[in-house]
């Protein structure tokens, strides 16, 4: 649905469309191609909103459910958001909870990022000195 609403449709052809559709619904053989489609899904570079959309697509008709479903969606994410998650305080339980949180810490690390950049250009503007990059450990 959000493909037609922003006018970005991800099939060039009705063959592809087809072979997706039967992906998607086609019962037990399309079970198993969806398990396989989960398993290499990663997030790399994409923000965890998109990613989150993206497991939640390729989910649908793979037949996981609850941790074995939580077990997938860590796999996928990053490294040290995944590392973040696992260290928190409370446990998180539902994969909704793995979403929400996970989306938030995220969220938050994309903010402090751009805040350095903003900061890093303020101060070499008003003739700091450049400082070397840092390297960057979360997406």
């Amino acid at each position: 649905m959000e493909e037609l609403k922003t006018g970005k449709i991800e099939y060039k052809t009705v063959e592809k469309f087809l072979i997706s559709l039967k992906n998607e619904f086609g019962g037990r053989k399309g079970e198993s191609v969806k398990v396989a489609e989960l398993r290499k899904l990663k997030q790399g570079e994409r923000t965890m909103k998109k990613f989150v959309q993206e497991f939640k697509r390729a989910l649908r008709g793979s037949g996981y459910e609850r941790k074995p479903l939580v077990k997938e969606f860590k796999r996928g994410i990053n490294g040290a958001i995944r590392r973040k998650l696992m260290e928190t305080k409370n446990q998180l339980g539902s994969i909704e909870q793995w979403y929400k949180m996970a989306t938030a810490l995220n969220e938050n690390w994309r903010e402090s990022r751009r805040e350095e950049e903003r900061l890093r250009g303020k101060k070499e503007m008003s003739g700091g000195a450049p400082k070397q990059k840092q390297r960057q450990n979360m997406p």
